[in-house]
C-alpha cells in the first residue's frame, strides 16, 4: 500500500449502528497504519480543498466522486479490504497542494 492507492475500507455509520464499505485514498503509509482521505459520491459536500475524481479503469471508481481532503483518518492496515486502483501523479500533485493549504504549510 502506498500514497495514491485507492483502497476499500469499512466506514462506520454516524450512529455507530453498523458500517458500509467505502473507498479511501492513501495519503501516507507506515508499517502498521495508513492515513487516508475519504471518498464520497456526494458531490454537494465539496469544499475548496476537495477534488472531484472521475471514474476510470485505473482508479477503480464506479461513479464521479469527491476526494474529501478535510476528512482524514489513520487506520490499521488490516482494515483495508482491498485495492481498487490508483490516482495519477497529476492528482497527487493537486492533493499535495491542497494539503499544504489545509495545514497552512509553507513551501
Amino acid at each position: 500500500m502506498k500514497k495514491g492507492d485507492i483502497i476499500l475500507i469499512p466506514f462506520p455509520f454516524t450512529d455507530l449502528s453498523g458500517n458500509k464499505n467505502r473507498p479511501a485514498l492513501i495519503l501516507a503509509s507506515g508499517d502498521l497504519d495508513v492515513t487516508v482521505a475519504f471518498i464520497s459520491t456526494q458531490l454537494k459536500w465539496k469544499e475548496a480543498t476537495d477534488l472531484v475524481l472521475n471514474p476510470s479503469s485505473k482508479n477503480g471508481l464506479k461513479k464521479e466522486s469527491l476526494l474529501r481532503l478535510s476528512k482524514l483518518a489513520t487506520i490499521d492496515k488490516d482494515l483495508a479490504l482491498g485495492r481498487l486502483g490508483v490516482v495519477d501523479l497529476e492528482v497527487i500533485k493537486l492533493i499535495n497542494q491542497n494539503l499544504k493549504k489545509i495545514f497552512n504549510l509553507d513551501d
